[in-house]
């Protein structure tokens, strides 16, 4: 598979790979959704260039081993359709590098884009003192949000003893084990007192989804995507459960993804539907008062 070129650029390298990409139908979802980008991200972790570096390196000639490097990968994502930040064990969330590997699903959330936003309107971020996620995973929304609202006390809590440790590698690594508590904890089991916000990106994919899903999921945690027969086996409990742990003025935050629909269904909630300026859907808000 490999690809025999001399005096390539950046700009030429990530163009062949964007070619073999797309020959090959490789299945993109995992931060990211186009080949084009994927071989950006392949091409850039290659020759240790920093995704968020504002520094033009399209001119850069490529030296024969740095290529001989980016076929090898390239072909190694191609043969075995493993995920690249699987591969490389880096993704990126809120413009930051985070550890991950087969233990935790690859940050990908559009959560992101409102925690950037400091969860505006809903929340009066100087109100903001106490924080817990529900099924954490790498850590990446808690860290998030520890960089966003930092002030704040965010408890981070998983049922997986292994996506914890993943958590914890990625919590020390951007000095934040003063501002976050991890916790292995089935949802609510674990957890006491009360939180201004609570944020959940629970699993949600339904059994018949989950069969038909690309051969790329086959390597995330099923324990962290299957939710039932209609994808609302965790949902539920966390709506059930949230109201003993919100603030009365507080908000729940969840991803429902591709079950979005019958927990409208389902629930008849006064659900605020987010709407994202750089893509994602099936994230509701609801306020406390309205679960009691």
């Amino acid at each position: 598979m490999n690809i025999i070129s001399h005096n390539l650029s950046i700009d030429d390298a990530i163009k062949k790979i964007t070619e073999l990409f797309d020959k090959h139908k490789v299945f993109f979802g995992h931060g990211t959704d186009n080949a084009a980008d994927e071989a950006t991200d392949l091409v850039f972790f290659i020759l240790n260039i920093d995704f968020t570096s504002t520094q033009n390196f399209n001119d850069r000639i490529i030296l024969e081993d740095e290529w001989k490097a980016i076929n090898k990968l390239a072909s190694l994502r191609i043969e075995t359709r493993k995920p690249l930040p699987y591969l490389t064990n880096q993704a990126y969330f809120c413009h930051e590098k985070f550890y991950v590997d087969e233990r935790v699903l690859i940050p990908r959330s559009p959560i992101a884009e409102i925690i950037q936003n400091h969860f505006n309107p809903w929340l009066d971020e100087s109100m903001v003192k106490t924080i817990l996620e529900i099924g954490t995973g790498s850590g990446c929304i808690a860290i998030a949000m520890a960089k966003y609202f930092e002030n704040s006390l965010i408890t981070a809590t998983d049922v997986s003893d292994a996506a914890l440790e993943v958590a914890k590698i990625n919590v020390k690594h951007f000095l934040f084990e003063k501002q976050i508590k991890l916790i292995q904890s089935d949802l609510f089991d674990n957890i006491q007192g009360k939180y201004n916000l609570i944020v959940s990106n629970p699993p949600y994919v339904p059994r018949e989804v989950m069969k038909n899903l690309p051969q790329e999921y086959s390597f995330e945690p099923t324990k962290a995507l299957l939710a039932g027969d209609n994808g609302l086996d965790f949902i539920a409990r966390i709506l059930h459960d949230a109201p003993l742990f919100l603030e009365d003025d507080g908000i729940l935050v969840i991803e429902a993804g591709v079950a979005s629909k019958e927990m409208e269904r389902e629930f008849k909630l006064p659900f605020k539907w987010i709407n994202f300026e750089f893509g994602g859907e099936g994230v509701a808000l609801i306020e406390a008062k309205h679960l009691k």
